[in-house]
């Protein structure tokens, strides 16, 4: 070996080496955050933000968005929900918020006439093209909202008939721009893909959102299952198209302007989970390659702000890059198996597989902290802790197949790559006994990005080969790599499985 090769060697792998730990540690940094959250969720449970409506205080008029795409399985249940609402119908004005291209808007069409009957009015509004798409709904509503408050609901969310009365006293404080109610979900059970989802969203909406707002902290309007106060839409710079999660790009230039927020995980609106790979794809890159262009976009303006204190800036700042640990996570995986090699060939590397440990720590500190949470509803006996311990594997093994895919959004996400608002289709089903074939939104595509799950399956697979034939001995990644070489296998067989 020459003396230019031996350079060029030891400086491939000391780069490799840094931007390993370099992600090694922000991972840890997020586990820290995490067990922050954990620990103010803790004491916000001793709390009670309940209230009890009070029938003599004169009622604000509210404004109720149901922004509509393609939704038609979900449309007439929807309707339904909504007509039973208990609140003055007088004091009610209910927007659909109609940018269908197909036969959705005749169901609406015929729903309208339908409960105009029973004294019910919908306001339909349409739109010639969807520019800004939902973003762009919700503005072109609220330019007629004549609600004081305005309730906003997808399509695939069922509000329980006393919501808005369990809410609306929650703004007697005007300084109060937003109050967020917990998601919850009707079809958990239908397979292993709902069962993460359902876990990854519980730990969101109890420990995140909690853990936030109990210290004042930035949280964020998830789009759906909320009410905002008109005049902190207004004064905060109304709705936004240039970026995917126009429900996170609001909530921050409202909370940097001085805008409260509230969020009330006792409050359950129960909704349905996406149940096809590829739909979960779809709602997963427009969260993450939105969340990574919030951050492009808001945080300097967050860093600047001199009337928000240095701890609710360092929450806020991680908030805004949570997304960016799906390409952390990619980023060490990636570079674990190149690591391996480096190890054969002796390069006096052991003692930084040695650190590299510290990612085994933040798995550790996320199991207990998701562990805290888990116990709050479904007990600590025994059983419920081998139960939340399966689930706990699960949700790691599912959700590292998707941090390829999540990467790439996340990095389009901040080049500020423009991309188009990919709605998640609704099915209306429950059980996995109901029949996607007649679904005319249960495509049979697969998609490029396939590809990489593929590579990356036969990757991983590789890296278990290595421990036992090449690296003879070295195991210290072995159920990284078993737990990376499962997730991908996963994305293939279930993308596979779509199309048949």
């Amino acid at each position: 070996m020459t003396f230019n090769q031996e350079i060029l060697i030891k400086y491939f792998s000391n780069s490799i080496l840094i931007l390993y730990f370099f992600c090694l540690i922000l991972i840890f940094l997020f586990s820290i955050s995490q067990a922050y959250l954990t620990y103010h969720y803790i004491k916000a449970k001793k709390q009670n933000n309940k209230k009890l409506f009070s029938s003599n205080k004169k009622l604000p008029k509210i404004t109720i968005q149901l922004p509509i795409y393609n939704e038609k399985y979900v449309i007439e249940r929807l309707f339904k929900y909504i007509s039973e609402l208990k609140y003055p119908k007088k004091l009610l004005q209910i927007q659909v918020l109609d940018d269908s291209d197909d036969e959705s808007t005749q169901v609406i069409m015929n729903l309208i006439k339908h409960y105009k009957t029973k004294g019910i009015k919908f306001d339909h509004i349409t739109r010639a093209n969807r520019k800004g798409f939902k973003a762009g709904a919700l503005k072109n509503g609220l330019k007629s909202a004549s609600g004081e408050f305005i309730a906003i609901f997808d399509a695939d969310f069922i509000p329980n008939s006393n919501w808005l009365n369990k809410i609306i006293p929650h703004f007697d404080d005007k300084k109060i721009g937003l109050i967020q109610t917990r998601w919850g979900h009707i079809n958990k059970s239908y397979s292993v893909l709902t069962k993460v989802q359902a876990f990854a969203l519980d730990i969101h909406f109890t420990l995140e959102q909690v853990g936030r707002n109990f210290k004042n902290h930035f949280m964020n309007f998830n789009g759906t299952a909320g009410i905002w106060r008109k005049k902190c839409i207004i004064d905060s710079g109304n709705w936004e198209v240039d970026t995917l999660t126009e429900d996170l790009d609001l909530s921050f230039r409202a909370q940097l302007k001085g805008w409260k927020f509230k969020y009330l995980e006792h409050i359950i609106t129960p909704a349905e989970l996406p149940i096809t790979i590829n739909a979960v794809k779809s709602q997963q890159y427009r969260w993450n390659k939105g969340g990574a262009e919030n951050f492009q976009k808001n945080f300097w303006k967050l860093i600047r702000s001199k009337s928000i204190n240095l701890k609710t800036k360092i929450i806020a700042f991680i908030h805004l890059l949570s997304s960016s640990m799906f390409l952390n996570v990619f980023t060490v995986s990636f570079l674990s198996v190149p690591l391996l090699f480096l190890n054969k060939n002796n390069l006096k590397i052991n003692w930084f597989l040695n650190f590299s440990s510290i990612f085994i720590l933040s798995t550790i500190i996320l199991f207990i902290c998701y562990w805290i949470i888990h116990k709050k509803t479904y007990g600590k006996e025994f059983k419920s802790l081998i139960n939340y311990s399966k689930n706990f594997i699960l949700f790691l093994t599912v959700i590292s197949g998707f941090s390829c895919h999540n990467s790439i959004a996340v990095i389009k996400g901040h080049l500020r790559e423009k991309s188009a608002f990919i709605r998640t289709p609704k099915f209306n089903v429950e059980s996995s006994y109901n029949n996607l074939k007649k679904n005319i939104y249960s495509k049979k595509i697969i998609p490029f990005n396939f590809l990489f799950d593929l590579f990356f399956t036969f990757y991983f697979f590789l890296s278990l080969c290595i421990a036992f034939y090449i690296n003879h001995g070295f195991f210290k990644l072995f159920p990284f790599h078993l737990i990376l070489f499962v997730g991908y296998l996963y994305m293939v067989i279930n993308t596979l499985k779509s199309n048949n």
